[in-house]
């Protein structure tokens, strides 16, 4: 074999240095930083999308947020409070995007109808961290990432625990659903269904939605009992429902295992619910409010050319053993 025929055509070597302009684009472009105008020492302001500041969790969210935004510096929090009206929070999206603000949160209260705002958003260049409740599509593509618990394994350690502790010996069930459009009441409903399947014994007999409200889930479960007076326990999809549980089954003069979700802190939060015997249990969901501002520290101050798409916060089982322990946390 000759020496020339080792060496690569003229086409080949502009083929071979294309190939490499490529490549080395293709680096260059994902090393670009997320948004443009980022920096250690630049003054940046957040808007916050709130679904409904009236719900007791929510309130909880903003508390922590605004903690955690005002240990950096550079941040300004701007909260808007959705009020629990998709119309609402679209235009208080749309007046972000209008305000160019540098980084958008956002809890939707329903994921199709904000989905479109979120878009319009992402298109701006602004990114879009979710927290708590998703909008439709994917995150690291549609939006920038979501935090927050896992809300089907929330559900399904609940369902073991009825399965286990609560029911062994099986009975019937009850589950008061959140807003059936929100992403978390759908999949704490799987998840809570799918947990007590390990016990055949169980029988739900009884599931309504009660959109997160305690007036709502009062009625609903009143109703339920009414229907199905041998009812030994319900999960409630969120503290506030359980709340309302309770006393449906004070007015039954019933004594009903609760399961409620949120464990929040407080005289009319779940954890004392549990501390004081009212309640069996409840599940914390942590409002991902100091991951949510970490994430805004690696976005606007750091430069980050990427984020975790999903950040997925632990949550504790509130019970007997340790609720009174919890209390003072």
């Amino acid at each position: 074999m000759t020496q020339n025929a080792l060496r690569p055509s003229h086409a080949g070597r502009m083929a071979l240095l294309a190939g490499s302009c490529i490549a080395i684009a293709s680096v260059a472009h994902a090393a670009d930083p997320l948004v443009k105008a980022c920096a250690k020492d630049g003054e940046f302001v957040i808007g916050f999308s709130q679904a409904n500041n009236a719900e007791p969790y929510r309130q909880h969210v903003n508390d922590e947020l605004e903690a955690a935004a005002k240990a950096v510096p550079q941040f300004t929090l701007q909260i808007a409070d959705g009020a629990g009206n998709v119309n609402t929070q679209t235009s208080q999206v749309d007046n972000f995007i209008t305000q160019k603000v540098d980084l958008l949160l956002i809890s939707p209260f329903e994921a199709a109808p904000l989905t479109p705002a979120v878009k319009r958003a992402m298109d701006a260049g602004i990114p879009v961290v979710e927290l708590d409740r998703k909008t439709n599509g994917e995150a690291g593509k549609d939006y920038t990432a979501f935090i927050g618990g896992d809300n089907y394994k929330i559900a399904l350690a609940a369902g073991e625990y009825t399965s286990k502790t609560l029911l062994p010996d099986g009975g019937e069930a009850a589950v008061l659903q959140g807003l059936p459009s929100s992403t978390p009441a759908v999949e704490r409903l799987n998840g809570f269904k799918d947990g007590v399947k390990s016990n055949s014994k169980i029988q739900i007999v009884a599931e309504q939605a009660a959109d997160w409200l305690p007036d709502k889930a009062q009625t609903a479960f009143a109703a339920m009992l009414q229907a199905h007076p041998d009812i030994k326990m319900v999960y409630a999809s969120n503290d506030m429902m359980a709340a309302g549980a309770l006393l449906a089954a004070k007015g039954a003069g019933k004594s009903v295992k609760i399961i409620g979700t949120d464990g929040l802190p407080g005289p009319a939060g779940g954890i004392e619910a549990v501390a004081k015997g009212d309640w069996s249990a409840t599940f914390t969901y942590p409002t991902g409010a100091k991951e949510a501002v970490d994430m805004a520290k690696s976005i606007l101050l750091d430069c980050a050319s990427s984020v975790p798409a999903t950040v997925t916060v632990d949550t504790t089982a509130i019970t007997p053993d340790n609720a009174k322990q919890m209390m003072g946390k």
